[in-house]
C-alpha cells in the first residue's frame, strides 16, 4: 500500500502555459508554508517567468518538504490503444513518451506546439481540415468519471481556449528534464523527504473552494479571499492585478496545503501498477 507522505511543510502550484515564446504571462507560481497564512506570488527571476525558469526553481527546492502542483496533463492516454501515439511510440512507461516530446520538439524554453503541428491530422487535432474531431478525443483513466463520461480536455484536442495540449506536452519537456532530481508521483513512489511534484487540475480546488462550475476563475480579490477562506486561509496579500493565473495558483496552493495529508488522494480506488506507470493520475481525484 502507498505510504501517505506527513512531512510537507511547504505548499505551490504552478499555472502553467504551453505558448510558444520565452517569455509566459499564462505562468504563475503561488507558495504556502504549514498554517493558515495565505499563499504568496513567488516573483519571477525576470520581468515574466519562463518554463526554464520554473525548472530550476524546482530543482533548486529538491531538499524541501515542499510538494508542488502542476497544472497539466503529465501524460497521454495509453491503456485505450496500447500506446500513447500508435505508431510512433509502444513503451508503456510515461518516462519513454517524455523523453520522445523531448527529443522531436524544436520549440524555445521547452515549447511543444511544433510537435503537435507536425504530427496535426494524426495524433492530434487542430481543425476541420484534420478530420472529425471525435476522432482524436482519448482519455486517461483519471479522466473518466465514475459514470463513464470524461471530465477535463483531452491532450489530443489541440484547438480552442479551453485546449491543454500545448501546456502539456511543453510540461511533460520538463518533467523529462527534471527526472531523477525531483519525485514525481505517481511514477516515483512518495517520498519520505524532501520535494515532490504531482498533477493538479485547478477547478478541483475551485470547487472546494465553494466557486460555481462553470464559473472557475477569480478576477477580483472579495471573491479570492471568500475562496481561501473556504479552504482554511486568511486573505491575501494586495496582487498587482487580479488575473485568472494568479488567483488560480493562490486558490490551488491553499486548497493543496489543506488536501496533502488526505489518505484516499494518495491511494485512488482505479490507480493501479499499469496506470501509474503509463498514464499517471491527478491529485485530487480520488
Amino acid at each position: 500500500m502507498v505510504r501517505v507522505p506527513d512531512h510537507f511543510r511547504r505548499f505551490a502550484a504552478i499555472d502553467w502555459s504551453g505558448a510558444r515564446g520565452e517569455r509566459h504571462r499564462g505562468i504563475a507560481v503561488a507558495l504556502c508554508e504549514a498554517g493558515d497564512a495565505a499563499p504568496v506570488l513567488v516573483a519571477p527571476p525576470g520581468r515574466l517567468w519562463s518554463r526554464m525558469d520554473v525548472l530550476a526553481w524546482l530543482v533548486a527546492q529538491a531538499d524541501s518538504p515542499l510538494l508542488a502542483g502542476f497544472d497539466f496533463s503529465f501524460s497521454a492516454p495509453f491503456l485505450d490503444h496500447g500506446a500513447h501515439l500508435p505508431g510512433d511510440t509502444a513503451d508503456a512507461d510515461a518516462r519513454a513518451l517524455w523523453a520522445y516530446v523531448d527529443t522531436f520538439s524544436r520549440g524555445t524554453d521547452l515549447g511543444a506546439v511544433d510537435f503537435l503541428e507536425a504530427r496535426r491530422g494524426r495524433h492530434f487535432y487542430l481543425g476541420a481540415s484534420d478530420g472529425r474531431k471525435a476522432d482524436f478525443l482519448r482519455w486517461r483513466r483519471c479522466e473518466i468519471a465514475h459514470d463513464g463520461t470524461t471530465k477535463p480536455s483531452t491532450v489530443f484536442d489541440a484547438i480552442g481556449a479551453a485546449q491543454v495540449a500545448k501546456a502539456s506536452f511543453a510540461g511533460m519537456r520538463m518533467l523529462h528534464r527534471l527526472n531523477g532530481r525531483v519525485p514525481v508521483w505517481p511514477f516515483d513512489p512518495p517520498p519520505r523527504s524532501g520535494a515532490a511534484v504531482v498533477e493538479i487540475y485547478t477547478a478541483i480546488a475551485a470547487r472546494a473552494a465553494g466557486v460555481p462550475r462553470g464559473r472557475s476563475k477569480i478576477r477580483d480579490a472579495a471573491a479570492l479571499d471568500r475562496a481561501l477562506a473556504r479552504l482554511g486561509s486568511r486573505p491575501h496579500r494586495p496582487l498587482e492585478r487580479d488575473d485568472d493565473h494568479a488567483t488560480d495558483a493562490i486558490v490551488t496552493a491553499a486548497w493543496l496545503r489543506a488536501n496533502a495529508g488526505r489518505a484516499a488522494l494518495w491511494r485512488p480506488c482505479a490507480l493501479t501498477p499499469d496506470v501509474a506507470r503509463s498514464e499517471g493520475w491527478t491529485f485530487g481525484i480520488p
